[in-house]
C-alpha cells in the first residue's frame, strides 16, 4: 500500500514541485550572486523552508544585518504557527512523525494537506508524509541546481528576487476567490501600507506582522464565522 501513498503523494504534489523547483533554482542563483554557494542554499532550504523568507534575507545577510534577517524570517513566517495549530487534529495520531510534518508545513502543503484530498483509500499518515517530504525536496534540489548553475554559468539575476512576488500575487488572488471572508486580505493590505508610509521601506514589515498577528487573532471568531467554522 505504501507504493501506492507514493505515487498519489507525487502525483498531487507535481505542480507543486515543478514550481519550487523553478523558483528554487532562482533563490540559489541570487545566493551565488550574494556571495554564498550551492551548500549555502541547500543549508536555507533545510533549517529555514521558507521561500518568502529565503528571497528576503538574502540581501539581510549580503549586507551583514544577521539580526534584522533573523527577525524578519521570524516574523514573515509567524503565519505558519498559525497553520501548525489548524493541523493539530489532523497529525494528532502520527506520532513522532508529526514534528516533521509541523517543521516543513509550508503554505502549498497546508493547501494540500487542510483540504483532506487524499484518496479514500489511501493510509493518510503515509500519504501526509510523502507530499511534504516530496515538496521540501523539490525546494531543496531546486536551490542547489541554481547554486551550482550561476556558480559555474553566467546569469544576470537582476527581476529573479520579484518571482516570490508573482508568486504570492497569483495566491492572493485565488484566496480572494475562494474565500469567503475577505477580512484577512483587506486587513493585510491595509495595515502593511499604512506601516510603509510611517516606518518606510527598511523597517515597516516587522511593524506589520506584528499588528497583523494581533488583529486576527483578536478577529479569529469572526473570521471563522463568515468561512463556515472550523474544520479541524
Amino acid at each position: 500500500m505504501i507504493k501506492g501513498e507514493i505515487k498519489a503523494a507525487f502525483k498531487a504534489s507535481l505542480p507543486i514541485m515543478v514550481t519550487f523547483i523553478v523558483l528554487g533554482m532562482g533563490y540559489g542563483i541570487l545566493m551565488n550572486e550574494h556571495g554564498y554557494g550551492a551548500l549555502w542554499s541547500v543549508a536555507s532550504g533545510i533549517i529555514i523552508f521558507s521561500g518568502t523568507v529565503q528571497f528576503v534575507s538574502v540581501s539581510m545577510l549580503s549586507g551583514g544585518s544577521f539580526f534584522m534577517a533573523a527577525v524578519t524570517a521570524l516574523m514573515v513566517a509567524a503565519r505558519h504557527i498559525f497553520f501548525s495549530i489548524s493541523m493539530i487534529g489532523r497529525y494528532r495520531e502520527e506520532g513522532k512523525k508529526k514534528w516533521y510534518l509541523f517543521y516543513a508545513l509550508c503554505d502549498e502543503t497546508y493547501a494540500l494537506l487542510s483540504s483532506d484530498s487524499e484518496p479514500a483509500w489511501a493510509n493518510k499518515s503515509a500519504y501526509r508524509f510523502w507530499v511534504t517530504a516530496f515538496n521540501q525536496t523539490s525546494w531543496i534540489l531546486g536551490s542547489l541546481l541554481g547554486g551550482l548553475a550561476g556558480r559555474f554559468l553566467p546569469f544576470d539575476s537582476e527581476g529573479i528576487d520579484f518571482a516570490m512576488t508573482a508568486l504570492f500575487t497569483c495566491v492572493f488572488v485565488q484566496q480572494w476567490i475562494d474565500a469567503k471572508s475577505h477580512i484577512p486580505a483587506i486587513l493585510g493590505l491595509v495595515v502593511t501600507l499604512i506601516c510603509r508610509l510611517v516606518f518606510g521601506k527598511e523597517f515597516f514589515l516587522i511593524p506589520a506582522m506584528i499588528i497583523i498577528i494581533a488583529a486576527l487573532t483578536i478577529m479569529r471568531g469572526k473570521i471563522e464565522k463568515q468561512e463556515g467554522g472550523d474544520n479541524v
